[in-house]
């Protein structure tokens, strides 16, 4: 085979933005907010990340971002500081309908959820409409 041609089949086994998106999705706690209203991601999300101390009750800010095309944020936390622990994820949805020219009757969604396991790859999913959400532990 030439190497023309391998380097085509290169191309198409390893693609430079696969590449990158695996590094980046290395997290070990992803999410994805879906609009089942729509059938689409819901992009332009602010989210937060916060985990809760254990002693004091209170939440610790970790990661502030806003989901991509795809309705994702890529790298919420890094594996040296995914500890366990009670963690929350708030979405802004009231920002985001009216983004839409939409309003929602909720103004935000909170997901609170326990990781016992750190070694393990935790996917916290939102699917949001204006009137309801749901949610579920993936993996």
């Amino acid at each position: 085979m030439s190497s023309f041609r391998l380097q085509q089949l290169k191309g198409h086994i390893f693609p430079e933005n696969k590449i990158l998106t695996m590094a980046v999705s290395e997290s070990p706690l992803t999410t994805h907010v879906l609009n089942v209203g729509l059938g689409v991601p819901a992009s332009n999300v602010t989210l937060r990340l916060y985990r809760q101390d254990p002693s004091s009750k209170t939440w610790q800010l970790l990661t502030t971002g806003v989901t991509n095309a795809d309705g994702r944020y890529p790298g919420l936390i890094t594996k040296p500081l995914f500890t366990a622990g009670v963690y929350k994820l708030h979405f802004e949805t009231a920002q985001y309908w009216a983004s839409l020219g939409d309003s929602s009757f909720y103004p935000y969604v909170e997901i609170v959820f326990t990781i016992n396991d750190p070694g393990q790859k935790y996917h916290v999913p939102l699917l949001l409409s204006r009137f309801s959400y749901s949610t579920y532990r993936g993996s």
